[in-house]
């Protein structure tokens, strides 16, 4: 071998190592498996292939094409060719249905690829329609696939104008494919545990009483970076006396036992406002005692309140926060203030410290709303901002029914949210 020879040896050896580099580069910088592959299939395109498809198969089993990326992106039709294919089919005869069944890379030359017309079955049919349309001399379709699981196939070809692809370029395909199914089952992982997180926090949240003239609602939204549970909690509920509760709080952290700690908080607090019916700043107390001697370490926020009715028909709440955020008083005019009486520690930094409380009227189709820190702060802004922020959307919504009340105000506080979000709302009837 001359040193001609063995320059182009090397050549291809560091091309083929960069493509890989740049592969597991693009399918680690993303969550978002579909943007992640079309990453992968833009690298692969010119360097490897004229053309470059990835199939997906969904949840239910069917498969997505998600990403066709061609040399010249005129060659595409308006809208891609992705979408839903035809389900795999049972007896598997085209060569992308094998490789979903589990079969191996394959290379396909030009006999390999009849016309769509000559097609086994549905799926076959519009991966010859693919090839076709592309001007598909030679393919390799390779199974991505993790954990002995297929997860989907990534389909190269090249016209009849470039070098065939040869066996030489499978074990290429097949690294490849490796590093895009690590990625891909990364992701979906992740999702899964995002899932199953949100759904323990949401299976720990209350149904709320809905009896009477008063309305409650609530909201819980998760954190969007992070598939972790919190300790952000509501409730609501109504005393043997006849008063209806607003309660929310905050546990310090987000981990499995903050979402525990938050979970017995709040029944501990059903337990003590139900036998003993007291002001409210009282009951905190006596929640911040059995808090420090069950928990020493954790901290928590909690603000309770007690709604009530008098004989000619007005509304006032007596509350007491616990270093929570001030609930927001919205009048029907769209007029708003924050509630700063009663106000005292943190849960578990002292708790023989007095705690007091403070009334408010509430007028007539007025909406009281709780809501923990995550829907007012945002990283690098001063609190204070939030707070207006959230004023003026209230404000606006003032005159909305409840439920759209709670719904718009969070998709225009949450944007990019980083910490779980809790609200509860409570709208006073007309006189």
């Amino acid at each position: 071998m001359d040193d001609f020879e063995v320059d182009q040896v090397v050549q291809r050896a560091l091309d083929r190592l960069t493509l890989l580099a740049e592969t597991t580069t693009a399918m680690t910088s993303t969550l978002d498996p579909y943007a992640a592959v079309r990453r992968v299939c833009r690298i692969l395109v010119p360097q490897l292939a004229d053309w470059c498809a990835v199939d997906l198969i969904e949840d239910d089993g069917r498969p997505r094409r998600v990403s066709v990326v061609h040399r010249d992106p005129g060659t595409l039709p308006v809208g891609g060719l992705t979408g839903l294919l035809p389900d795999i089919p049972e007896k598997p005869v085209g060569p992308l249905s094998r490789v979903l069944g589990g079969a191996g890379p394959l290379l396909l030359t030009a006999a390999d690829i009849p016309g769509p017309h000559e097609a086994a079955d549905p799926l076959h049919a519009r991966q010859l329609e693919l090839f076709e349309q592309l001007g598909t001399h030679t393919a390799v379709v390779a199974p991505v696939r993790a954990r002995r699981q297929v997860l989907g196939a990534l389909t190269i070809g090249r016209s009849a104008d470039r070098a065939p692809l040869t066996p030489d370029d499978l074990a290429m395909v097949e690294d490849l494919t490796h590093r895009v199914a690590l990625g891909v089952d990364n992701a979906r992982l992740h999702r899964e545990t995002q899932h199953i997180a949100e759904r323990l926090q949401r299976s720990l949240l209350p149904t709320l009483p809905q009896t009477g003239p008063l309305r409650l609602a609530a909201r819980y939204a998760p954190a969007a970076t992070t598939a972790e549970v919190g300790g952000d909690w509501y409730d609501s509920f109504r005393l043997p006396n006849g008063s209806t509760t607003m309660i929310m709080g905050d546990v310090t952290g987000h981990d499995l036992r903050a979402a525990i700690t938050m979970s017995q908080l709040r029944n501990m607090l059903r337990g003590i406002g139900c036998d003993r019916q007291e002001p409210p700043g009282h009951i905190l107390r006596r929640l911040d005692l059995a808090h420090q001697s069950l928990y020493p370490h954790a901290t928590a926020t909690c603000l309770y309140a007690l709604l009530d009715q008098d004989d000619g028909g007005a509304w006032a709440v007596t509350y007491s926060s616990a270093g929570h955020p001030p609930a927001l008083l919205i009048t029907h005019e769209g007029d708003t203030r924050y509630l700063e009486g009663g106000r005292g520690l943190l849960l578990g930094v002292d708790p023989h410290s007095p705690r007091g409380h403070a009334t408010e009227t509430l007028p007539a189709r007025s909406t009281l709303l709780m809501y923990t820190d995550g829907l007012i702060e945002r990283r690098g802004e001063d609190l204070t901002h939030g707070m207006t922020r959230l004023r003026q959307h209230a404000a606006a919504l003032a005159r909305e029914q409840l439920d759209t009340f709670c719904d718009e105000l969070l998709t225009g506080m949450t944007t990019d949210h980083a910490d779980d979000i809790a609200l509860l709302a409570a709208r006073v009837p007309a006189s």
